[in-house]
C-alpha cells in the first residue's frame, strides 16, 4: 500500500491557525496550495461548519496532486444518489483525486439535529453504499439503474438527471468506523476505514483489525486492500512548557470523547468502561468541568500522543506506523520556519517504512 501523509486543511493557513480556530472557508484555495508545497500527498476535511464537497472544490484549483479527501462527509443525512452527484462532480473537478470519506453520526445527532429516524447504523451503511456504486455504475456503463436493498430501492434514472461517465470513475469510499460492526462493514464493502481519533493502538489490533476481516470473509475479499486512515489525537508544541498548556485541552477532548457512549468500547478495552458512564451520566447533568478530572495521565497518554515538536513524528511512526497506511496531522504555520519544521515532520511521517507496507 501507498504511505500518505494527510492535512485536515482547517489546521494549516499562511495566517495564523491554532489547532481549534474555525475553518475559514475563504483560504482553502491558498492553504491547499500551501499544503502541496508543504510535501503532503492529501488533504482532508471534515464536514463540521462547512460543507465538504464545497470545501474540496475550492481547494482543486490551486492544486493539481494532492489527493482530497473528505474525512467526514455525512452519508445518513443525504440519500445515495445526492452522495452520488456530489462525489461524481467533485472527482471530474479534481481529476481523479477524490476520496470519499462517509460516517453514520451517532443517534442524538440523526435524531435531535438531522431530525430524522434512527436506524442501526451499519446494515444501513452497507446499503447505503452499495446504492450509491449502483448509481455511478448506471452512470458510468449506460446500464438501468437497479438497486433493491433493505434501505434504499433505486430504480429511476432519466437522461435529464444523468450526467454520463467520466474519465477517473473509481472512486475510493471509506468509512469512519470505530464499533465491529461497521468495521466489518468495511471488510465488506469499503476501500478505507476512517479510524475515531480515540482508537488506540491495543483498541486497533486487539478489536478492530479482527473485525474488518470477518466482514472482508462475507464477500471474499483480502482485507489487505483496506486502507487505514487515522488523525490521531495529538498534543504537540514547541518546548514542554507550552506542551503542559496543550496537553491540558487535549484531555478535555479526550473527556469529552469519554462522555460519548458510542465510544464506550474504545475505553472499556483499556479496563475504563465505568468511567463513561461516570462521564455520561456528568455530561447529562451538564457538570462539563467535572469531567477532565476523570482522564488520568495513564487514560491520556494511551488516548494521546503528546511529545514536543522534535519528537513528535517519532512518537506517532512508533504507535501507530505498524497499523495504519494514511495519518492526518499537522501543526499551526505562522511564518516560513512553523513551514519549515512542518515540511520536516511530513517527510519523517512519510518514510517508507514508518507505516504499514
Amino acid at each position: 500500500m501507498k504511505s500518505e501523509t494527510m492535512l485536515p486543511l482547517g489546521k494549516v493557513d499562511p495566517g495564523l491557525r491554532e489547532p481549534d480556530t474555525p475553518l475559514d472557508v475563504r483560504t482553502i484555495a491558498e492553504g491547499a496550495a500551501l499544503i502541496e508545497t508543504l510535501g503532503y500527498d492529501g488533504l482532508a476535511v471534515e464536514e463540521c461548519k462547512d460543507d465538504p464537497y464545497q470545501q474540496l472544490a475550492l481547494a482543486s484549483v490551486n492544486t493539481t496532486e494532492l489527493s482530497l479527501a473528505t474525512s467526514i462527509a455525512m452519508a445518513f443525512p443525504r440519500s445515495p444518489t445526492i452522495t452520488a452527484m456530489s462525489a461524481w462532480t467533485l472527482q471530474k473537478v479534481c481529476e481523479g483525486r477524490l476520496i470519499l470519506g462517509l460516517g453514520s453520526q451517532v443517534r442524538g445527532h440523526i435524531r435531535r439535529r438531522y431530525g430524522m429516524e434512527w436506524t442501526a447504523p451499519a446494515p444501513r451503511m452497507r446499503d447505503y453504499i452499495l446504492a450509491m456504486r449502483a448509481v455511478w455504475q448506471c452512470w458510468q456503463n449506460r446500464e438501468p439503474l437497479k438497486h433493491d436493498g433493505d434501505h434504499y430501492k433505486l430504480d429511476l434514472m432519466v437522461p435529464l438527471f444523468d450526467p454520463g461517465p467520466i474519465e477517473h470513475p473509481d472512486i475510493p469510499v471509506h468509512i469512519s468506523a470505530i464499533n465491529t460492526n461497521m468495521c466489518a462493514v468495511v471488510g465488506e464493502v469499503a476501500d478505507g476505514i476512517r479510524l475515531h481519533p480515540v482508537c488506540s493502538p491495543k483498541y486497533i489490533e486487539d478489536i478492530m483489525v479482527p473485525a474488518v476481516e470477518r466482514g472482508a470473509t462475507r464477500t471474499q475479499r483480502d482485507p489487505d486492500v483496506v486502507d487505514w486512515c487515522m488523525k490521531p489525537l495529538v498534543a504537540t508544541a514547541p518546548d514542554q512548557g507550552r506542551l503542559e498548556v496543550v496537553a491540558e485541552s487535549v484531555r478535555a477532548r479526550v473527556g469529552f470523547y469519554l462522555a460519548t457512549p458510542a465510544y464506550k468500547a474504545a475505553f472499556d478495552v483499556h479496563g475504563w468502561g465505568d468511567r463513561v458512564d461516570q462521564a455520561a451520566a456528568l455530561s447529562r447533568e451538564q457538570r462539563w468541568e467535572e469531567i477532565p478530572p476523570l482522564v488520568d495521565d495513564e487514560m491520556l497518554h494511551t488516548i494521546a500522543t503528546v511529545g514536543t515538536y522534535d519528537e513528535i513524528a517519532t512518537l506517532l511512526n512508533k504507535r501507530f506506523g505498524h497499523l495504519i497506511d494514511r495519518v492526518e496531522f499537522s501543526i499551526p504555520v505562522n511564518d516560513p520556519d512553523d513551514a519549515s519544521l512542518l515540511s520536516s515532520m511530513v517527510k519523517e511521517l512519510g518514510k517508507s517504512d514508518a507505516l504499514r507496507p
